[in-house]
């Protein structure tokens, strides 16, 4: 991957009912060049929109991937992924750290019907989940409107250890714009 390809990370940090979000806009070569904050509503569905918004706000031509940090922030906010994609025209790839069996379980678990099956609605839409070693670390990516593997997108913004550095980045400046929010 060229040094000078940017993506967009996104990240969340979240206590109460509000999430702050971190974009953080970064250059395969681990160059930060921007950061624009957000929020979305824990246990909501907004989750998406936010992340639109976060896009619109940023007004950065130049970013090339949005590389999401899960696909269920603040408490099940479940991303629709293709409507981010179609919203930002921009390959959009959801990276997790952990190997599961699903969300389904716990969203029923966790919802009364009406708010689990709008919450399934959108996760049944998600691409299946591939998974990528990087660093000897197992990655989970889902992608849409990606012409090549995930692989090469989360390698090629993975200098080390088993996190892209946009989302490595984009967690950090969430947690601390949160602390900051909280104190």
């Amino acid at each position: 991957m060229k040094s000078g390809i940017r993506a967009l990370g996104i990240a969340e940090s979240y206590r109460g009912d509000s999430s702050t979000l971190a974009g953080v806009v970064c250059r395969a070569s681990r160059v930060i060049d921007g950061f624009v904050f957000g929020s979305c509503t824990v246990g909501g569905t907004d989750a998406t929109a936010a992340i639109v918004d976060l896009w619109d706000r940023l007004d950065r031509e130049d970013v090339r991937y949005v590389l999401i940090a899960g696909i269920a922030p603040a408490w099940y906010n479940i991303v629709d992924l293709s409507a981010v994609h179609d919203a930002v025209d921009r390959p959009v790839l959801s990276v997790s750290f952990e190997e599961s069996e699903g969300l389904e379980p716990s969203i029923r678990e966790e919802f009364d019907s009406e708010a689990a099956e709008r919450r399934l609605e959108t996760y049944r839409t998600l691409p299946e989940r591939d998974q990528v070693t990087v660093d000897g670390k197992e990655l989970y990516a889902r992608s849409v409107g990606l012409e090549a593997a995930p692989a090469e997108v989360v390698r090629g913004f993975t200098p080390e250890g088993g996190r892209p550095e946009p989302l490595r980045v984009a967690r950090l400046a969430a947690r601390a714009a949160d602390q900051h929010d909280r104190a």
